[in-house]
C-alpha cells in the first residue's frame, strides 16, 4: 500500500504544479478593469487548461511592482511613457510591445447636483470647489490632465483645488459619490457609473490616448502570455474593448 500512496501524494502534487504552470497573471491600468474582467474568461475558452489572473491599478503603481520584482507575465499600461519608462528598465520585452486600444479624456461631474461646467475656463468658478485629478507621478490620467490644463494656462491656477487621485477609479468615485464637483477621467470610466456621472465635454490631449501592452521579461510563461497579447487584438477582443467605448489604437 505504501507505493501506491507515494503514488496518491505525488499525483496530488503534480496537478496543482501542472495547473500553475498554465497561469498567467496581467497587470492592467485601471480603466481596463471591466473590460479585461470579460476577456479572461474569452481567453481561457480558446486556451483550454489556462488561467489568466488580473491585477488592477494605475499604470505607474504597477510598474513599480514589476520593478520590485513583482511575479507578472503581461503589462498593459493606459499610456505611452509608461510602458517606455518599462522599456527603458529593461522591464519587458519591446520585441512583443504592441498598441491594442485607445480612448479619450473627459470632464465629469455628478450627474445630480452638477455645476453644469461647460468649458475648462469654468472650473476656476466659485462653484467648483474640489475637482479630482490622478496623481501626475504615477497615473496616466493625470499626466493627460496636466497637459490639458496647463495648455489652457490654467494648471497652476486650479492646483488649490485638487483632490489628488491614486487612480482613474478613484477620480470616478469621488466624482460619484458628490464629494468633489468635477473630475477628469476616460471616456469608458464615464460609461460604467453612467447614471451616477455625466461628461460635461472632451478636451482635446495633446497627444493620443493609445494603450500598449506587452510580455514582461522576467515572465515564466511568455508564450502564454504572448498569446495573451495577440489576443487582445483579436476580433473577439476587440468587440468587447469597443461595447466598452475603447477605440482601435
Amino acid at each position: 500500500m505504501r507505493p501506491l500512496r507515494l503514488l496518491s501524494l505525488v499525483l496530488a502534487l503534480a496537478l496543482p504544479l501542472g495547473a500553475a504552470a498554465q497561469q498567467i497573471t496581467v497587470s492592467a491600468a485601471a480603466s481596463l478593469t471591466d473590460a479585461f474582467k470579460e476577456l479572461g474568461p474569452k481567453f481561457e475558452a480558446a486556451k483550454p487548461g489556462a488561467t489568466v489572473r488580473f491585477n488592477f491599478a494605475a499604470s505607474g503603481v504597477l510598474l513599480q511592482q514589476i520593478g520590485q520584482g513583482a511575479p507578472v507575465d503581461v503589462f498593459a499600461s493606459a499610456d505611452q511613457e509608461t510602458m517606455g519608462r518599462a522599456a527603458e528598465q529593461n522591464l519587458v520585452d519591446t520585441a512583443t510591445r504592441r498598441n491594442f486600444a485607445s480612448n479619450a479624456l473627459v470632464l465629469i461631474e455628478p450627474a445630480k447636483g452638477a455645476v453644469g461646467v461647460k468649458s475648462l475656463q469654468d472650473l476656476a468658478g466659485a462653484g467648483v470647489r474640489k475637482i479630482a485629478v490622478g496623481k501626475t507621478a504615477t497615473v496616466p490620467v493625470g499626466r493627460y490632465t496636466r497637459q490639458v490644463l496647463d495648455g489652457a494656462g490654467l494648471w497652476s491656477v486650479l492646483e488649490p483645488k485638487f483632490v489628488q487621485a491614486d487612480s482613474v477609479r478613484q477620480v470616478l468615485d469621488y466624482v460619484a459619490r458628490g464629494e468633489v464637483e468635477a473630475g477628469f477621467v476616460y471616456r469608458t470610466d464615464a460609461a460604467v457609473m453612467s447614471e451616477k456621472v455625466r461628461v460635461a465635454f472632451a478636451p482635446t490631449t495633446a497627444m493620443p490616448v493609445t494603450y500598449p501592452v506587452a510580455v514582461v521579461a522576467e515572465s515564466r510563461q511568455k508564450t502564454l502570455a504572448g498569446d495573451f497579447v495577440a489576443f487582445l487584438s483579436s476580433d473577439a477582443a476587440r468587440e468587447v474593448l469597443a461595447r466598452y467605448g475603447f477605440g482601435k489604437p
